[in-house]
Formats: C-alpha cells, structure tokens, sequence
C-alpha cells in the first residue's frame, strides 16, 4: 500500500562490510544485533526489516521451536503483524485450529460435565468495531517458520546454530563475540545496538547485573506431547483451546494440535517438594492422562515431555547502554491468557522504530529511554493480570501464596489488557503520568499514549484501516473540510497539512500527513456516516500526531494560532532532538 505526502528520510542505514583485523579474526559490523530466534527475536528482526535497518540475529539451537506452545496470538498482536504483512501466513499456518474457541473447566470428559469459562473468544462479533483484525491460535512452532521466511525476505541476517560467547558494551556501541557451533568459527560483531531477545534464564541480563521484582516462581507443570486416535470421539464437538481438567487425582490442562489425534497434556510438577524431572515416567503420564480425560484404556501414545516454569519476574530496567532487553529476558509471566509471548512481541515493535529513528538519524538518543518508561510498566499490570488469570482458571498446580495472583480488580477485562493499555509515560505528550496503565474501562478514543483508534476509510480507491497507516513514519491526521476560523485560521484551508510537509523536510523527520474527509481535498474518506474527528477525540480543526507504532503520540483538540509552530515544538520534544 501506498502512502502520500512522506516527505524527508526514509529510516534506514548502511550495513558495513565485514573485514579481517591484521590478527586474521573475522570482524562483522551491523547496526543491531539480536540475540536469541525465537517468538520475540523473530519478531525483532521482521520490525526491523520492514524498517529498512540492517541487523544480524544469533540463535544458539539449529532451528526453531517444535514444540507446540504459546499459540494464542491477540488481537494487538496480530495488528502488527497486519501491517507487516506476516497476517494472511500466520493464518494459513493456523488453519487447522481456526475453529477453536473457548477455555473448558471440568472434573473429566466423558458426559457433559464441567462448564465453559468462556465458549467464543469474540462472542457476537464486535471485536470488528475496534479492530480490522481478530485473535489467532498458532502454536509457536508452527510461527516461527512464517517469521523466518518474512525475516530472511526482508533481509534479516538469521544465524541459527549461532552462540554468543561473550560481548562488552562502551558509549558508542557493543562488540561481540559469536560462534559457529557447526564450523567452530568465531566472529566479532561491532553493533551499534544488542537487543537480547534470549530468554527468562537471559545470560545478557545476568552479565548487566539487571534484577527482578515480582514474586517469582509461579508453578511448574511437565508438558507431553502425545498420539491418541480415540480421544477426538471423547472430545467430540467441544473444539477448546484448552480445557482445564479437574480431577484432584490427576489435573491438568488438554490443548488440541489437530483435532484429530495429536494433543498437549500439562502435568502439574512440585520440583518445591522434592519431585524430580525423572519421576514422570511414560508409564505414569500415560496414567495421569487417561485418569484426567476419564478414560481408563484411551490409547496414548507419548511422542515428547518438556518441562516449563511459570513465573511472575519484570527486570527492573529495559535497557543497560547499548543494550536492550525484549521479551522473556526482560519478563515471566504466568502462561494463562497467553500474554507473555503477546508482550515480547510487542516489545519489539516499540523498540524496531525507536532504534529506526535513532539510526536514522531523525531521533536523538533520549528516545530510546522511552522504551523502558513505556513498555515495563506494561508488564508490570500485565504479569499481574496473566497470575490472576490463572488462579481464576484454577491452572493445574498452582496454589497461589497470599496476594500472588492479584492485579485484577477493575481490570479484569482481557480486552483492556490486549489493546486498551496506556503508556503514561515516554515519548508521548499530553498524558497524565499518573494515570494507570491499564485504564478501568476500555477507551480507544485517541487519547495521547493509547493504541490509535481503527476507523475504516477509503483511500485512492482502496478500503483500509488507518491503523493500516501506522509503521514507517509518523502520521499526522487532519480535518478536509474545516472551515476558516476567524482569528485561529489553523485547520482551515488544510493549514495542519501544510505545516507537517514544510516540517517534515525543514527537519529531515519521516512524516506522512492525511486530510480527512469528504471533499475534493480528502485523503481518506471515512466509511458510512463515521465522524473522525469524534473518533479520535478532537474537533474539526484539530489534528491527531500518531507515531509509526500506531500509538498517539499527541493531539490538538481544535485550531491553533500557529500550526507549524505548535508542530515544530512537538516534534522537538517528542524526538529528542534538542
């Protein structure tokens, strides 16, 4: 999709050469390097990519996941992927889930016992008046492969089979040491920029000598993967994407893979009571499994087990330097909802422009301290609310401590957590810095610091979201049609447009600027009756400066004496460039 009126730089930067130093090392230089190929680092590297940022990214194991694990993908998630562009092959990779919905509680499987937590995931459909996009169940091993083709065409340098041995930050960049497990090689890599995207046990974060907050260890369970052609006709109709099984004797949660005979059983595992990983035997997991589902003689057949830690850590700082920490290096939280992998993914999206900006010579440096202001936060009301979450779906094995589990309260909503949360604080304008993240009711009004609202348009022919707007500069929305103003004159005449185009060249700043409207001047032309000034929180005259994460970065509620200026000192501030 095309966009209009992007005047200034594009963000991108030069890859350097490699080169040998006079000792014969191989020295490699990129402005980024990721560490860690996973959900989160695969991420990092499509976001980068789709910003035109060179970047090299090592992974220590040989491929990605094949384990069939975090699969729920929100609706803000799958937003980002939209714009990238990764949507419509995550969807293909999903299709044999796609008719999954809702979480089941019940003691067994047999009969109609037991009860729905909730049977649809967007019951009646009215997602579609917030979102051009819906949730998506797609299991990480069956994700990562779609990000790495997206990742690789966009031109990622991926290095699987890759290890960091060692690396040594100073004030203008990071120099690395990586090794080839296949070949025994090592490199130096010299990055403007590390993000450590290398899991909860982070040696990047332990290195930086980062600490948590948070309680820590939630429980523990054993996941199995097992075959078992006779428990589709148990299951039957009830196509879950999960279900809690109650049964004192043997409880644990049961995840489909294909409806047809592979599945996931979480056993609950008490490591805190001297349970070790080699107690769970074949012979007692196919057990535990047949006494769960109720079943005596099920047929299971078990193909693999691995064991995963729930907890509830945030580090205590996002960013050391020139390093950046992403996903489960810089957060645990409890599996239920799915937020962890929700919120490294979208870590990554807030950094990928900020350090666009930065290399691109647009932001100054102060911008990527907002990565921290914004983002902890975040997973701070977020880890919360993901432990209440599992004490309210009573997870298998987890007997929460007094006050662990809490968070909930006003904001149980799982929607407000998904897409309505707020960043106070950071490279936004207008906001109240002590007002919470996760807002009591969901709002997605275009106050400052909030996900822009979605509004259907028609632009040079084509239906769209704005939110499809939002990825490789700043947008700045206006009104079309304003009438003149006596004695403001901002907004009338298009005088908002006028200034964001001067700007963007006066400044050398990416920023797109769309009339809104009806008339011959219009951009984009709003679907049916839709008012986008009411959407967006303004008036006619005013102007909605929206970032290319598709948050909103500030707003003019109404005319101005002085457009460009008033744009200008925005700008100013909100780029750091003093």
């Amino acid at each position: 999709m095309k966009q209009s009126h992007e005047t200034g730089p594009r963000p991108e930067t030069r890859q350097r050469p490699d080169r040998n130093d006079p000792t014969g090392n191989r020295t490699h230089h990129i402005p980024v390097l990721v560490v860690g190929g996973s959900l989160v680092g695969l991420s990092t590297s499509v976001f980068l990519g789709r910003l035109g940022v060179p970047h090299t990214l090592v992974e220590r194991h040989a491929g990605t996941s094949i384990h069939p694990r975090g699969r729920g993908n929100n609706v803000r998630t799958m937003e980002l992927f939209r714009t990238a562009g990764v949507e419509p092959g995550i969807r293909r990779a999903a299709a044999t889930l796609s008719g999954n919905h809702g979480i089941l509680q019940t003691p067994t499987l047999v009969g109609d016992a037991g009860e729905w937590l909730f049977k649809e995931i967007d019951a009646g459909g009215g997602l579609a008046r917030f979102s051009p996009s819906s949730w998506c169940l797609c299991s990480q091993n069956d994700l990562e492969p779609v990000l790495i083709e997206h990742a690789e065409r966009l031109g990622g340098d991926l290095r699987y089979n890759t290890e960091l041995l060692s690396f040594e930050s100073d004030s203008s960049g990071v120099t690395a040491i990586v090794k080839s497990r296949e070949t025994g090689e090592h490199t130096t890599v010299r990055a403007d920029y590390l993000v450590a995207a290398d899991g909860p046990r982070s040696p990047i974060r332990e290195q930086l000598g980062i600490g948590h907050s948070g309680p820590g260890d939630l429980f523990h369970n054993v996941s199995v993967t097992f075959r078992s052609r006779g428990l589709a006709e148990v299951v039957g109709d009830r196509l879950f994407i999960v279900c809690y099984l109650t049964n004192p004797e043997a409880d644990g949660a049961l995840l489909p893979v294909d409806n047809r005979e592979n599945w996931v059983f979480h056993l609950p595992w008490h490591p805190e009571h001297g349970e070790s990983l080699e107690e769970f035997t074949e012979e007692r997991c196919v057990e535990h499994i047949r006494r769960a589902i109720g079943v005596p003689d099920l047929d299971v057949e078990i193909t693999g087990k691995a064991p995963w830690h729930a907890a509830q850590r945030v580090a205590r700082s996002y960013r050391s330097g020139r390093v950046f920490l992403a996903g489960d290096s810089a957060h645990e939280m409890s599996p239920t909802g799915a937020f962890g992998s929700n919120t490294g993914i979208q870590d990554a999206h807030n950094l990928a422009w900020k350090l666009a900006a930065v290399l691109g010579g647009w932001a100054g440096e102060g911008l990527l301290d907002t990565y921290d202001a914004e983002r902890r936060p975040v997973a701070e009301a977020t880890s919360a609310r993901a432990a209440a979450r599992s004490v309210e779906h009573s997870h298998p094995g987890f007997a929460p401590a007094p006050g662990v589990g809490g968070g909930g309260g006003p904001q149980r909503g799982i929607l407000n957590v998904a897409l309505g949360y707020r960043y106070p604080q950071g490279a936004v304008l207008g906001t109240d810095p002590g007002s919470a993240v996760v807002p009591e009711r969901l709002d997605l009004s275009g106050a400052p610091g909030s996900r822009a609202p979605h509004m259907a348009v028609r632009h040079r022919g084509e239906h769209i979201s704005t939110l499809d707007l939002y990825e490789r500069s700043l947008v700045l929305l206006s009104d079309a049609d304003a009438p003149a103003t006596a004695g403001a004159g901002a907004g009338a005449d298009g005088e908002w447009h006028e200034a964001a185009l001067r700007l963007a060249e006066e400044m050398s700043v990416p920023l797109t600027s769309y009339r809104v409207g009806d008339g011959p001047a219009a951009d984009l032309t709003p679907a049916g009756d839709a008012d986008w000034a009411a959407v967006h929180g303004t008036a006619p005259g005013g102007a909605v400066l929206v970032r290319p994460d598709g948050f909103v970065a500030w707003r003019a509620p109404g005319p101005v004496p002085d457009a460009e200026a008033a744009l200008r000192e925005v700008l100013t501030t909100l780029l750091a460039k003093a």
